[in-house]
């Protein structure tokens, strides 16, 4: 009978700094951070006014993706504020995905007792099959939106997308018809404080869960047939990757935009 180890959906700890527990998506998140703080400041000495090599790499995909983030935002200058937020999400989570995927990822660990039983803990797993980091990562898109839209439309304008208080005072002097319009158009902007939670939620989770899986996936192919048959899920594992850090990514990049646009003339005179 096959015996299957799955993965937990907790990130095993493998070690602790004080009481802190150092999880194995932990240390991939750190990998990934190296990884590109290092890059940073290998283009940062190498940088000159011709640019060649990998400089010339560099600033041509950054030129091609502030292309990309221009045709939603709609002008430079705010495809230049959000291009760093956005890039650095996708490639972050790119990074994480598909360096969780390299042989040994899974497979090297240390043993640990886990229910009574002596298991293989690896030492290192894609830092968003960790609900925690997807989590906070989702938290931080959402908030930097809000913080983003404060300061474009200011603070009575973005409040009033969610509380629209000033349009239901002047409906009483409009007559019955005007309130209860005005009492519709308070209630959606009250859903629409919870679809900033919702926001949250399904971010955190569609990445979790997409990632997750994956590795579940690629856990049971391992244990029926070890010998060729994970490869056509590792490039499928490569696409989803791709997939799920351009989502992320695209969906942030939409947060901010619509947060940093002004409402139109008929909603702000709704407002």
């Amino acid at each position: 009978m096959l015996n299957l180890v799955l993965v937990p959906a907790a990130a095993e700890p493998i070690f602790h700094i004080g009481s802190f527990p150092v999880t194995n998506a932990l240390i991939n998140g750190w990998i990934a951070a190296g990884f590109f703080v290092g890059l940073a400041f290998m283009l940062r000495s190498r940088s000159a006014l011709v640019p060649t090599g990998v400089q010339n790499a560099a600033e041509t995909v950054v030129e091609a993706a502030l292309g990309e983030v221009q045709k939603v935002t709609g002008d430079r200058e705010r495809a230049l504020r959000f291009l760093p937020i956005v890039g650095t999400l996708f490639v972050f989570i790119l990074f994480s995905n598909w360096i969780g995927l390299l042989p040994g990822s899974g497979s090297v660990g240390m043993w640990q007792v886990h229910g009574g039983e002596n298991l293989l803990v690896p030492v290192m797993r894609a830092a968003t099959s960790d609900l925690n980091f997807t989590l906070a990562i989702a938290l931080f898109a959402v908030l930097a939106s809000h913080l983003f839209g404060l300061r474009a439309v200011g603070l009575g304008t973005h409040v009033g997308r969610f509380i629209q208080i000033p349009g239901l005072i002047r409906s009483f002097s409009k007559g019955p018809m005007a309130v209860m319009v005005a009492l519709i158009e308070f209630a959606v902007g009250l859903l629409e404080i919870v679809s900033e939670f919702a926001k949250v939620v399904s971010l955190s989770l569609r990445l979790f869960g997409n990632v997750f899986a994956g590795e579940v996936l690629l856990t049971v192919m391992l244990g029926i047939f070890a010998y060729g048959l994970p490869i056509p899920f590792l490039f499928l594992e490569l696409l989803v990757g791709i997939i799920q850090a351009t989502v992320f990514a695209m969906l942030t990049l939409a947060y901010l935009t619509v947060m940093t646009t002004p409402p139109s003339h008929g909603e702000e005179g709704a407002h």
